[in-house]
């Protein structure tokens, strides 16, 4: 007697394809011997969407400064010219409107020279006119 492996083959249930009549498993949506669709796919329903914009945004950008805020525009040339020659003693920063950094200046020489070299460079990269 020959060994032959245990198996025990499970019977599948099967339909008949509507379109050759071949016996295909009964799950199948396609037939196994035609190729052709047996029955239509399942498709979920397309989700309901809702979309409630009622964005009201005004954009308000304003490329122009409140003058009233601000202040006046400074002339670069002529921050950078004060900054030179009186630099020590804070002329740049009164003419900007900056009385308190005008004192400190005063009362440290320029911030030992370190703020008015600084100050220098910063005043050379701004535009003209510029806000303080």
């Amino acid at each position: 007697m020959e060994n032959q492996p245990n198996t025990t083959t499970t019977p599948t249930e099967t339909k008949f394809c509507q379109h050759c009549g071949q016996k295909i498993p009964k799950d199948a949506v396609l037939c196994t011997q035609c190729g052709r669709m047996v029955e239509e796919q399942q498709t979920a329903p397309a989700p309901q969407i809702v979309i409630n914009n009622d964005n009201n945004n005004v954009n308000s950008n304003v490329n122009q400064v409140n003058a009233a805020v601000a202040g006046k525009m400074k002339n670069k040339w002529v921050a950078v010219a004060l900054c030179f020659f009186l630099g020590a003693f804070g002329a740049h920063k009164f003419y900007e409107g900056k009385i308190g950094m005008g004192i400190l200046y005063i009362c440290t020489v320029g911030l030992c020279g370190f703020g008015v070299i600084v100050d220098l460079i910063v005043l050379l990269f701004k535009p003209n006119p510029y806000l303080p």
